[in-house]
């Protein structure tokens, strides 16, 4: 592992148990949606990080009625035990069979010594990007895949979307006014491009940060000027996601007064779901980063539920972000904040979320797939149109728009990769033609020369 990787950060129940484990509906459903596509009545199947078992559970809801009896080999890393996840893997054993092996990514054609049907991995790639060797980890990943799967097995991928661009490395341009987005780019934006594992090393890819038409270094940004920076556009894609995990951390910790319910059927009550605009449940805390003045105006537009309250989520985030600001300025003075800041820097502030577009992950996973060492060449490509797929970040789009003035799309990619055989031609001109419509010309010719060298 070139980056340590946060064992005891990545462990904590209000992570794993709970601010990871949501969307079991969205990581299970390409691995559900395969399995109606294998004929084997016990399929095999591998999790790759589980995390709090949300896939698990869904997984055990949809094949309660199914005459399927599947087996599930659950991965996870040494040292990472979650206590949901344990009552997942109680579940799913009522419909098939479940075990959790305890091993790294990297090592996946070892703990898993037979082929299997699907794999499916949640938020790994960004994961092995970050901790197990950059892009040379992230290629090898792709390379043993095919050599685990059975020929026409799955590979099921799911994580933060990248951007629609030629390249994460294209250059834009972003301005910055509120000031808790430029408390956070001058404490965050020098750590990761020092000590994050990124590819933006390259001379075009200088980060220029401008006030007053004058350049400054990140460091040094004045909070009550605008900024206007001029970065590759995979930066500002991992200030964007980088600032929401941390802003939802600092929430979940209460620390500034008042604790949103982010998970479980509350954090779903939405006044409008396609614009984004939600109610907010929160209680307050005993934590004093917002005044006597500002609790009081939380009060007065919000209502009493049960025993917490709700708030219009425009209002909410538009109040509270004053509490945040002054949370992100007080990291440097205050104890408590900066111990919850390293917190979070130790788990999130080296990884990378987007490191490739959707163009050059499909490319990627192609070329990387039939280069293989295997006895039967095959290549990892999506068969059709349905098996990819973008599910919007609603919510946080809303937040974001009212934040920055061109904001980046959030979402999650999703992909149904299928191993298929080089000489199988008629699956192949099927692949090629799902691939068509996401891919570039020449990523487009550089996959055709890898599969037609092998095939």
């Amino acid at each position: 592992m070139t980056n340590p990787f946060a064992h005891e950060h990545k462990s904590e129940s209000t992570y794993l148990d709970v601010a990871a484990n949501d969307h079991g509906y969205e990581k299970g459903l390409l691995v559900h949606r395969a399995l109606t596509r294998i004929p084997d009545t016990d399929p095999h199947l591998v999790e790759i990080g589980p995390g709090g078992g949300a896939a698990v559970e869904f997984l055990a809801a949809q094949l309660q009625d199914q005459p399927k009896t599947p087996r599930l080999t659950l991965i996870e890393a040494p040292g990472v035990r979650s206590q949901s996840l344990a009552r997942a893997i109680d579940r799913f054993n009522s419909v098939g069979q479940c075990a959790l092996v305890q091993g790294w990514a990297h090592d996946l054609a070892t703990l898993v010594p037979e082929p299997v049907d699907v794999i499916s991995a949640s938020a790994l790639l960004h994961e092995v990007y970050s901790y197990g060797g950059a892009y040379n980890g992230l290629h090898s990943m792709m390379r043993t895949f095919p050599t685990v799967l059975k020929p026409y097995g799955f590979f099921v991928y799911r994580d933060v979307y990248a951007v629609d661009a030629t390249s994460l490395h294209e250059p834009a341009v972003q301005s910055y006014s509120a000031q808790s987005w430029l408390q956070f780019l001058r404490l965050f934006l020098p750590h990761y491009l020092r000590e994050g594992v990124h590819p933006y090393h390259h001379h075009d890819d200088e980060v220029t940060v401008r006030q007053d038409s004058r350049i400054v270094p990140a460091m040094n940004l004045n909070t009550r000027i605008c900024a206007v920076i001029q970065a590759p556009i995979g930066v500002f894609r991992e200030v964007q996601r980088h600032y929401i995990t941390l802003r939802d951390h600092i929430w979940r910790c209460g620390v500034l007064g008042f604790s949103p319910i982010l998970d479980g059927q509350l954090s779903g009550d939405w006044i409008d779901f396609r614009s984004g605009h939600k109610r907010v449940h929160f209680e307050f805390t005993d934590s004093g980063w917002i005044s006597a003045t500002d609790r009081e105006n939380i009060l007065a537009v919000s209502e009493p539920y049960a025993d917490h309250y709700v708030v219009d989520g425009d209002i909410f985030d538009a109040v509270t972000d004053v509490a945040l600001n002054l949370f992100l300025a007080a990291t440097e003075t205050d104890k408590s904040c900066a111990e919850i800041w390293r917190s979070w820097l130790e788990r999130e502030g080296r990884e990378t979320y987007a490191y490739l577009t959707v163009d050059e992950l499909l490319a990627a996973f192609a070329i990387n797939s039939v280069e293989a060492e295997s006895n039967s060449h095959s290549v990892l490509m999506p068969v059709r149109d349905a098996d990819v797929l973008v599910r919007h970040r609603h919510y946080y789009n809303r937040f974001l728009t009212k934040q920055l003035p061109n904001p980046l799309i959030d979402a999650k990619q999703m992909i149904l990769f299928q191993n298929i055989p080089v000489t199988d031609s008629a699956a192949l001109r099927q692949a090629l033609g799902t691939v068509r419509l996401h891919c570039s010309k020449p990523n487009l010719a550089r996959v055709h020369t890898a599969i037609h060298t092998r095939g």
